[in-house]
């Protein structure tokens, strides 16, 4: 039997992933202190790692496929295939920053106010290239962890960390004063297994579903019976992927209409649709939009 090895992010993401892959059709259970969770397709083999290994993994083959950030990727310089952006995070479906952080006193304001000056963080290669090309000297220290407290107890004079909110930033008493880049969840594969039809077609058809599932997030679906007199009304104000289905109900003068539409509007959309004579208005979730 054909299977795709497939790499889950540990760590901060973990948890999303795992929601993601239910909404898309997949049920995973981590084992505990076990990095070979169980999934119900006997086609993927799962194992997890963390984000800032996983393009290795991937371009060197132990992994066909995994999920990791599009900043570790560009920090390992990473030969691999981008098959999708999957936008989400622990918190949010919103690109986390990379941003570079002094503490609130410091005297520096500007990236050219780091000349000479230490930068302590993980993103070690993407923060050096991003110096070199600004032709700023700067000294760049790896971090373990714990990145914010270096500027804080002095052992540098600046970071380079990631936010989505940037409440521990503000929580160490740190100041932004530039922003790197911006990141997000990606869906990379080798490039062997690309090349292999039945792998490719299974990583798409991965693809495709998880993209899907985050297509829906925040999409609701609406559903209702409408007169023969208030069918134009009712269809004039629904918006829809392409317009909304339009259905005749058995032996009457009136139609069951369907459509799909945004979660922040359709609190103000029912009581209008009501009005205008909308019947058995249904909301009901969606788990994917293809």
């Amino acid at each position: 039997m054909n299977q795709l090895k497939l790499g889950l992010p540990k760590g901060s993401l973990e948890k999303a992933t795992i929601e993601l892959f239910e909404k898309a059709g997949w049920l995973i259970k981590p084992a505990a202190r076990n990095y070979f969770p169980k999934i119900d397709d006997p086609e993927l083999d799962c194992s997890i790692c963390r984000p800032q290994e996983m393009s290795r993994y991937v371009e060197g083959g132990m992994l066909d496929a995994g999920i990791t950030g599009k900043d570790w990727t560009m920090e390992n310089l990473s030969d691999t295939i981008l098959v999708c952006d999957l936008v989400y995070s622990k918190v949010s479906n919103r690109p986390t920053r990379w941003v570079i952080a002094v503490a609130g006193d410091s005297e520096i304001k500007t990236l050219e106010d780091l000349e000479g000056k230490k930068i302590s963080t993980e993103l070690v290669n993407v923060t050096r290239r991003f110096f070199d090309e600004k032709n700023i000297n700067v000294e760049i220290e790896f971090s373990w962890g714990a990145t914010e407290a270096k500027v804080v107890s002095g052992l540098a004079d600046a970071i380079v960390e990631v936010t989505e909110t940037e409440s521990t930033i503000r929580a160490h008493g740190l100041r932004i004063i530039h922003e790197l880049m911006q990141s997000n969840t990606q869906f990379i594969a080798n490039k062997n297994a690309w090349k292999d039809p039945w792998k490719r077609e299974k990583i798409e058809n991965i693809a495709l579903l998880l993209q899907g599932a985050l297509r829906a997030d925040r999409i609701v679906g609406l559903k209702m019976n409408v007169s023969n007199e208030k069918i134009d009304d009712i269809v004039a104000i629904l918006p829809s992927i392409n317009a909304p289905t339009v259905a005749s109900l058995y032996n009457q003068a009136w139609y069951s209409v369907e459509t799909v539409v945004s979660e922040d509007i359709v609190r103000d959309l029912i009581p209008r649709l009501k009005k205008l004579g909308a019947e058995g208005i249904i909301e009901y979730s969606l788990n994917k939009v293809i």
